[in-house]
């Protein structure tokens, strides 16, 4: 059967992969969690529909919230803290590897409860909203699963992340009820959770006829047999589809026919993503089930975002419809603002044919949000750290201006949108580097690299552990060859180390200022983005092109301005003036320094004028003006960053407002 006559067998009455009821060849009774038509996921979606209150208790607390809960009104208002729930914690005993910082490609034991335990511990991080890794039930036969990104189940949660993964195998809701439990704490607390999902592929839930796990990429499908409970490909398609377990083949069963998966082997983007199988996206049916899932999994869990992992290895026009649909139906059930972020690894060339409005698709759909902001981690780490020139983050967002020129996306500035990082569970190595037999020389620059996370544009995501100090395991600094691969790397088990959860850690504390400092400046989540040039000899204005230059951007909004200054040089201090903004600053205001990671930092020098014609100032097109310009005099010790915000009586100065005020600041 080609994929055209599954699609149209698939949509109809007489379909048994869409019926209703069992198929006639099996004489059990379906679980409920099979079928995307069965009577529990339809009744999830209709009572998602009707606004209630729920009741949630926290210790001796008993706190009443709506249900579902409403989307945010500004995501910028928030901070993401990105967790691998195998890796995060269990209060119930330490790691199952005695060695929490080597590298371990199994599970190890985070359960929705270690998560839960640790809530208030994140909240007062400043965290405002969660990124859980995939949660669905992974082939149960495969022990590297830990990571979720290869579903068996897509209605169904992972068993192995409750605290009786036993009991959680006998019966799916132990596990269903501690996700619910973790998702309805966290909005009890006030914050938000965002699920990690999958819809290129599933896990290795068939086998190639005579080839096992891994076949090369062919033009034409393979013969196919699917996994039983076990891992052995042994099952015929009508075998799959009336098995005694739940943990055969794939499921729901409208996902369980050879074609809605391509079987051509492993090839980038159009077959398997290693032994993972590549879904026939291709296949109306194969689009429609995959959309009802996950409406299916916002209704019950009440979530309040996705991210799309592996969004580039999607059919490019599913990937959008798939955005349009879900943004639909979540603001049918009050999640108005319900957050669709995409994974490409890739520059902002590829992110316009997912962003927005994509007026050229037939029904004018709209798209993602926004990105994981890839092509600023290609580039901010290595600023901070010297590697390369400030130069090259200013090109970075004078080029993001002008390819999104024109696109208009769900809040029209899909750049302030993005999801901005210093490091993720997908690399080889953390931001923070502590060398042995050197641990802390270089602990300011994750203050130099968080502080200008936090004042650039975009949603910024912290990677779990990074508030305490997790460098990486010990492979990092061995062979590169090591196994396991490199990945593992950076995926330590955080409540197996020494006081895990501290929150007198020195980069706890600086997270919490840095959050709160964002929080009570609308500038740096709504300002518009300004790089300034400076200069050393205060005649030459330009943006470094030097590595270990100093990085300077302002972020502004009506009368506010907020400087940000970082000098990435591990050894030389920097003294120099910098341009601030002519209108909102009058010759002799000061700024104030908001932030520094620096004891005894020095205060700027009141702002004075540059003479028209007695300057030249370089901007990041390569034109050149002469004044007249604005400037103040700044100065930054080795590895330091300061937030600067222009004094109170300078604002109240430019708003035109008279006598002394309230005195705040």
């Amino acid at each position: 059967m080609d994929g055209q006559r599954f699609a149209n067998y698939a949509g109809t009455a007489d379909s048994p992969l869409l019926n209703r009821r069992p198929s006639p060849l099996s004489r059990r009774k379906l679980p409920m969690t099979e079928s995307i038509w069965s009577r529990e996921v339809l009744d999830t979606l209709e009572r998602a529909r009707v606004p209630g209150q729920k009741r949630v208790k926290i210790g001796n607390r008993v706190i009443q919230i709506p249900f579902p809960f409403p989307s945010p009104v500004d995501w910028r208002d928030h901070c993401l803290y990105s967790l691998l729930i195998d890796r995060f914690n269990n209060p119930a005993g330490p790691p199952l590897s005695p060695f929490w910082k080597q590298a371990q490609d199994v599970f190890q034991g985070g359960t929705f409860d270690g998560v839960r335990a640790q809530l208030p511990y994140l909240k007062k991080l400043g965290v405002s909203a969660l990124l859980f890794s995939p949660v669905l039930k992974n082939c149960q036969y495969e022990t590297r699963a830990y990571h979720g990104y290869g579903p068996q189940s897509f209605l169904e949660v992972e068993p192995r992340f409750a605290s009786d993964p036993e009991q959680a195998r006998r019966n799916p809701q132990v596990a269903e009820r501690e996700l619910r439990g973790l998702i309805d704490e966290a909005h009890a607390r006030g914050m938000y959770v965002i699920l990690d999902v999958v819809l290129n592929h599933a896990g290795t839930v068939f086998d190639y006829v005579d080839r096992g796990a891994s076949a090369a990429w062919r033009s034409q499908p393979y013969p196919i047999r699917w996994r039983d409970a076990l891992g052995q490909g042994c099952l015929e398609s009508s075998e799959a589809r009336t098995a005694e377990s739940n943990d055969a083949a794939i499921r729901p069963l409208e996902l369980c026919h050879e074609e809605c998966f391509v079987r051509r082997g492993q090839a980038y983007k159009v077959g398997d993503f290693y032994s993972y199988r590549k879904l026939d996206t291709s296949v109306q049916a194969v689009r429609d089930t995959l959309i009802r899932i996950h409406k299916y999994l916002i209704a019950k869990y009440d979530l309040d975002g996705f991210r799309i992992d592996a969004l580039h290895l999607l059919d490019e026009d599913f990937a959008v419809r798939f955005s349009d649909e879900i943004r639909n139906y979540a603001s049918t059930i009050g999640k108005a603002n319900f957050l669709l972020f995409g994974e490409i690894t890739d520059t902002d060339h590829a992110f316009v044919r997912y962003v927005g409005r994509q007026g050229g698709k037939p029904g004018d759909p709209l798209g993602v949000d926004g990105m994981l902001d890839y092509p600023l981690f290609f580039v901010l780490p290595g600023v901070i750290k010297g590697f390369r020139p400030p130069g090259d983050l200013v090109h970075l967002f004078e080029h993001r201006k002008e390819l999104h020129r024109g696109i208009t996306g769900v809040h029209d500035e899909p750049g302030d949108h993005f999801v901005t990082f210093l490091e993720n569970h997908d690399q080889h190595e953390r931001f923070y580097y502590s060398p042995p037999g050197a641990r802390h020389e270089f602990d300011d620059q994750v203050s130099l690299g968080l502080g200008c996370l936090f004042c650039l544009p975009g949603i910024p995501c912290l990677y779990y552990g990074s508030e305490q100090g997790l460098s990486g395991t010990e492979e990092r600094y061995r062979d590169a060859r090591s196994n396991p691969p490199p990945y593992e790397w950076v995926r330590e088990s955080l409540w197996g180390k020494p006081n895990a959860f501290s929150r007198r850690h020195r980069f706890y504390r600086l997270i919490q200022q840095l959050s709160a400092i964002r929080k009570a400046e609308p500038a740096l989540r709504y300002g518009r983005l300004y790089f300034r040039p400076l200069s050393c000899n205060g005649v030459e204005f330009t943006h470094s092109a030097s590595p270990q230059g100093v990085v300077a951007f302002a972020r502004i909004i009506d009368a506010d301005e907020i400087v940000c200054l970082a000098n990435p040089s591990t050894r030389l201090p920097w003294e120099g003036e910098v341009i601030v903004d002519f209108v909102r600053n009058a010759i002799g205001s000061t700024f104030e320094l908001r932030f520094s990671n620096k004891a005894a930092p020095r205060a700027p020098k009141p702002v004075v004028e540059k003479a028209s014609g007695a300057i030249a100032i370089r901007e990041a097109d390569g034109a050149v003006t002469n004044g007249l310009a604005r400037a103040m005099t700044v100065r930054l010790k080795p590895m330091e960053i300061q937030i600067l915000r222009r004094g109170y009586r300078s604002r109240r100065a430019a708003l035109g407002l008279q006598g002394p005020g309230c005195g705040c600041t």
